[in-house]
């Protein structure tokens, strides 16, 4: 069986040599390359074969989803690495087209299971990503449509339904509508405790 290829992308140079080191001393694997960003990624993808492709997500220039989705024709296996496990980083990365999704606290031997699984077709979830997706579809929870987003900003900033009205030029009455599906979707039953969850799910920054 021959070696995995990995490529390695983070623009944490100290990161990028400590997976290194970590694959380089197991003849299973073979580093072919490593990026420091999203665009050099999908170049160096381009013209390398590469087989499990480590991505990280917030980079400088192009971030790891876009990379993730300009390499969703290529065969290799994208394996998000990453320190966050938020809705917003989590869902964009396997909607995208990430067939795994791990953080970075996780132990050698789980990277090494995880970049194995990778390669053979095999989804692999951080144990709170998985955790978190599993919530979502227990409790039947859609998304925020881009306009609820940008209601539940304005209401997170302290704007009251008359400002948040004149601010996206639409009637007060279609605010309380926004408000009524967000707290829905949030499964909250007012505006304080809707933003609470928004920060705690990671949707408003």
């Amino acid at each position: 069986m021959s070696a995995i290829r990995l490529l390695i992308v983070d623009d944490h140079p100290i990161v990028r040599d400590g997976l290194r080191s970590l694959f380089s001393g197991d003849p299973d694997f073979v580093v072919v390359g490593e990026a420091g960003d999203g665009a050099e990624a999908v170049r160096l993808a381009r013209s390398t074969e590469v087989d499990v492709i480590l991505m990280d997500l917030r980079m400088p220039g192009m971030g790891g989803v876009e990379a993730i989705t300009a390499l969703r024709d290529h065969p290799a296996r994208v394996l998000v690495l990453t320190t966050y496990d938020t809705d917003r980083d989590v869902l964009p990365a396997l909607d995208a087209g990430a067939t795994g999704y791990l953080l970075k606290d996780a132990p050698r031997d789980e990277l090494v299971r995880a970049v194995r699984a990778a390669h053979a077709g095999r989804s692999v979830l951080a144990p709170s990503v998985a955790s978190a997706l599993i919530g979502r579809v227990s409790g039947g929870q859609e998304a925020l449509s881009p306009r609820e987003l940008e209601v539940l900003r304005l209401v997170a900033d302290g704007a009251t339904n008359q400002l948040a009205a004149r601010r996206l030029l639409i009637s007060e009455t279609t605010i309380k509508t926004h408000l009524l599906h967000i707290y829905t979707k949030l499964g909250v039953r007012d505006r304080a405790s809707a933003v609470a969850v928004a920060y705690k799910r990671g949707l408003l920054e």
